[in-house]
């Protein structure tokens, strides 16, 4: 399973890269990993939420329901929601065929300047020893 080393990684097993800046804030684009998306199996839905919804760290933004079972997604920042991968309405499998490209779940708008929002996740190499075990 590929784990990139241009983003960071939630325990919860999603992916959070830093994908620009609007002039205020920092844009941080969201989804689930590689391996989050083989242990669900083939996924047949995706629920996301509002653009212009408040998330805070660690709470859940949305579901990704598979042919085994359904999981909740969380935020890894704190910020709003600035879009919506909206293809996955119609193409839930993008998450499968493509977690890291085409099928990422949300962007969101990181207030504050300075600093780097997802600085305190793991980095590859730190996600890749917790899915291996180790």
């Amino acid at each position: 399973m590929s784990t990139p080393d241009d983003r960071r990684y939630s325990d919860q097993h999603e992916w959070a890269k830093v994908d620009g800046t609007d002039g205020t804030s920092s844009v941080v684009r969201i989804g689930i990993t590689d391996h989050a998306q083989d242990a669900l199996g083939d996924i047949v839905f995706v629920q996301l939420p509002d653009v212009g919804a408040e998330v805070a760290p660690g709470t859940a933004i949305g579901e990704v329901e598979s042919t085994k079972s359904v999981s909740d997604v969380y935020a890894p920042v704190a910020g709003t929601v600035a879009a919506v991968n909206e293809r996955l309405a119609d193409t839930p499998e993008l998450l499968n065929s493509d977690p890291y490209g085409d099928g990422w779940l949300v962007e969101i708008a990181v207030a504050g300047e300075g600093g780097d929002p997802v600085g305190h996740l793991l980095d590859a190499a730190a996600y890749q020893a917790l899915v291996d075990g180790a």
